[in-house]
């Protein structure tokens, strides 16, 4: 079963480069198709609200297959939309290419997560949650910074080029490694209308979208803000993303170490660390050398924000976890959305200085949901909390 969570992860490493592998490379992208930063960014908004949109419906259609061979389509999907990608001779036809894997995105997470919570006790279910999203972070640290210095050494196309590699790789060791999975989950609508009328679910889901919008508010606009503001080459800010990435895999790490002890305990720490890195970057985001430094804690703290709200999620809905999975899928791809659209309103309006505020902004908020939901806990049934 531990090998089946690493294969996982190594598909969830694929599709995680294609999806945001353009955080590094937007400035390059911009100035190439004569667009504002602004624009560029919905590559990575578009995309996620695409899964936004169609994840549970996605989950919908594919139920009744053999679940290996539609992660396989899907990363073969991603592949060949890398491709298209680095082929394109507009910035429509590069918008098109980015969002024709979105679609089969949420059914890749969605099954990749319910079949790590399933594989071990409840307790236990946090940590095998955490290797499946492992592969999110060697992304950031391989994927994200690697693609962000072979484009800065042979153009962005070449960024593209290397995703469908890495997702050719990712669909081969599936192929070859996965085991045959049936379909296990039967729809039944009475369950699904059931879980949707749980008050602590949405609760958990707006806080989810909160603290994910914050993350991507500013992390969306990385490489702008290190460019423009603490002067760094494209090379160098290949590097932070490298060193992002290196110190978000011990933030993995802790977050599922810390989640299997106490979910409400380690959300209000993350969203208050989160906050304070946020604001000290505002004040000595010019300042090169601290930057090195805070980018190291940035990652350590901004990593474990997708694990930490997916088991806020999943944990209060256990019997349809596929379609609580593709619910939070949606959910936190809104949150994208969300949070690289006011980081680019930021940015176009206020200057790229200003964009940590954005993400400031959206954890006060994600406090607030975060004490409302404690002083409400009582309203709840134990099992749901």
């Amino acid at each position: 079963m531990k090998r089946t969570l690493y294969i996982l992860a190594l598909g969830i490493f694929g599709i995680a480069t294609t999806e945001f592998g353009v955080i590094g490379i937007l400035p390059q992208i911009a100035a190439a198709f004569k667009v504002s930063i602004d624009q560029a960014g919905w590559l990575l908004s578009a995309f996620a609200l695409i899964i936004a949109v169609f994840g549970p419906f996605m989950m919908m259609l594919v139920c009744r297959f053999n679940r290996k061979t539609i992660m396989v389509l899907v990363l073969g999907i991603f592949a060949v939309s890398n491709v298209i990608s680095a082929l394109a001779i507009n910035f429509n036809m590069l918008l098109f290419a980015r969002i024709l894997p979105a679609f089969m995105h949420p059914v890749f997470w969605s099954v990749s997560l319910t079949i790590a919570a399933g594989s071990v006790s409840i307790k236990e279910s946090p940590k095998a949650v955490g290797i499946v999203f492992a592969g999110f972070t060697i992304a950031s640290v391989l994927g994200i910074p690697l693609a962000t210095f072979v484009a800065d050494l042979s153009g962005w196309q070449a960024s593209f080029i290397l995703s469908a590699f890495i997702n050719l790789l990712s669909f081969l060791g599936l192929l070859i490694y996965l085991p045959d999975l049936p379909a296990t989950e039967i729809r039944h609508s009475d369950r699904q209308y059931e879980v949707l009328r749980k008050p602590i679910l949405w609760i958990n889901l707006v806080l989810a979208c909160l603290m994910i919008a914050a993350m991507y508010a500013t992390y969306g606009y990385m490489a702008e803000y290190l460019k423009r503001v603490t002067a760094m080459t494209g090379a160098q800010i290949s590097l932070m993303l490298f060193f992002f990435g290196i110190s978000g895999v011990g933030g993995n790490w802790l977050a599922g170490k810390y989640l299997s002890r106490n979910k409400n305990t380690t959300t209000f720490i993350f969203i208050l660390l989160l906050a304070l890195v946020h604001v000290v970057i505002y004040f000595l985001g010019n300042h090169f050398i601290l930057m090195v430094g805070l980018i190291c804690v940035w990652g350590l703290v901004h990593t474990g924000g997708f694990l930490i709200s997916n088991v806020n999620v999943t944990s209060v809905a256990n019997e349809t976890p596929e379609f609580v999975n593709s619910l939070f899928t949606s959910c936190g791809n809104l949150a994208v959305t969300i949070g690289s659209v006011l980081g680019g309103w930021m940015i176009t309006n206020k200057g790229v200085g200003e964009v940590p505020l954005a993400s400031v902004i959206l954890l006060i908020l994600s406090l607030v949901v975060f004490i409302v939901k404690r002083i409400n806990m009582q309203s709840f049934p134990s099992s749901e909390v």
